[in-house]
């Protein structure tokens, strides 16, 4: 692992999502660039010092001089945004695998570079775009898939935050680097949860968004980066949407949600209830479906992203471990590029598209910007 230090939410929860289905085995870091909380990290997870490593460049460098089997096969990077390209680009020339957090890169052009340079690479490459974890999002995606809501005409995608609502940067790590240009790219919120909103959209629809009508916004004075907007979208199929991500909604949590309705109905889901899946068919009761093992009315790839019966709660570490075990799986079957299940290259291009073009409609008088078409997943 490289980041996810003492301190930092994101590398405990890629730890235990990693450690939940037995595949994996953390067995050297570069946790850190502060040498204390380094040290303090690598003796809480038991890692010896031979397999501490000061800085990430060191890291590669030895454990590639190993024995092939002694050495680290994964890299998980879980750093601030503008490390990611370089530690990922240079993991996989290294041979090494590579998860990595979200967004891939600072720009889109960035993102394009990586593409291009791990293109043919003998390695896999994966993005923890976490919310793509969960069962009832592989549910609402098999109905729109199977016709169950007919044409589809609209979503809406909304991911709400109040953890920003005043200046937090000034003494808090996390917000400080996340509101850092040089660290977290030309967007703030869009590039921290917009993204998620974005490709959670074209993943439950298996649609691409070719363009849309956006707005980023600063409300708190001093900040350098937006902490709130929203996009109006259309689709290539023809669905119109909304998109909201905010960072500045005093008193909310994590409520990110989706919305699709169709001809002949909709869907809604909501990431703080992720077990039930609501399904409103026209001219019918609505229905609500559930995860779980044993669970009537589950296509196959929610229910293969189940552990335990109804009624007994699965979440955000849940859903994360779903990637990681996707990810395991490709890794013994000897597959390059992308993981069957998990988000990949083609994703996190197809993110830093979407960012572009807020950004293009922001700055323009022209409000309608093309979402441009690298990285597209979907015909």
């Amino acid at each position: 692992m490289i980041g996810g230090g003492e301190g930092a939410f994101i590398g405990a929860a890629h730890r235990h999502a990693a450690g939940l289905d037995g595949h994996y085995q953390l067995v050297c870091g570069a946790f850190s660039r502060n040498e204390d909380n380094n040290q303090r990290t690598a003796d809480s997870l038991d890692i010896h010092d031979d397999r501490l490593y000061n800085d990430w460049q060191t890291m590669l460098e030895r454990e590639a001089a190993l024995p092939e089997d002694e050495r680290m096969q994964v890299v998980v990077i879980v750093t601030p945004n503008h490390l990611h390209v370089p530690i990922s680009v240079a993991a996989m020339k290294a041979g090494f695998h590579v998860f990595c957090e979200k967004p891939a890169a600072l720009s889109l052009d960035e993102a394009k570079s990586l593409a291009s340079a791990i293109q043919g690479q003998p390695s896999l490459y994966g993005l923890a775009h976490t919310y793509l974890g969960y069962p009832m999002i592989w549910q609402a995606r098999q109905m729109v898939a199977d016709g169950q809501l007919g044409r589809i005409r609209k979503v809406f995608v909304e991911y709400p935050q109040g953890w920003l609502s005043a200046k937090e940067e000034t003494d808090n790590k996390q917000a400080s680097w996340r509101t850092d240009p040089s660290q977290s790219g030309d967007s703030g919120c869009m590039g921290d949860i917009g993204t998620h909103a974005f490709g959670l959209a074209e993943f439950v629809l298996d649609d691409v968004v070719t363009e849309l009508c956006g707005v980023l916004h600063t409300h708190v004075e001093g900040r350098r980066l937006d902490d709130d907007g929203a996009a109006l979208l259309k689709t290539q199929r023809g669905t119109t949407g909304v998109l909201i991500a905010s960072q500045v909604c005093a008193g909310e949590e994590n409520p990110l949600s989706i919305r699709v309705y169709g001809e002949k109905g909709g869907l809604e889901w909501r990431q703080m209830e992720p077990n039930s899946l609501i399904y409103r068919p026209a001219g019918e009761p609505y229905q609500v479906l559930r995860a779980g093992l044993g669970q009537a009315g589950l296509c196959d790839e929610a229910v293969r992203r189940c552990r335990v019966p109804g009624g007994h709660p699965e979440g955000y570490l849940e859903a994360m471990a779903n990637l990681y075990t996707d990810f395991a799986a490709a890794i013994r079957g000897k597959l390059t590029g992308t993981a069957p299940g998990v988000p990949g290259i083609a994703e996190g291009v197809r993110g830093m598209a979407f960012i572009d073009a807020m950004l293009k409609s922001t700055d323009s008088d022209q409000k309608w910007q093309s979402v441009e078409a690298v990285g597209t997943v979907k015909k």
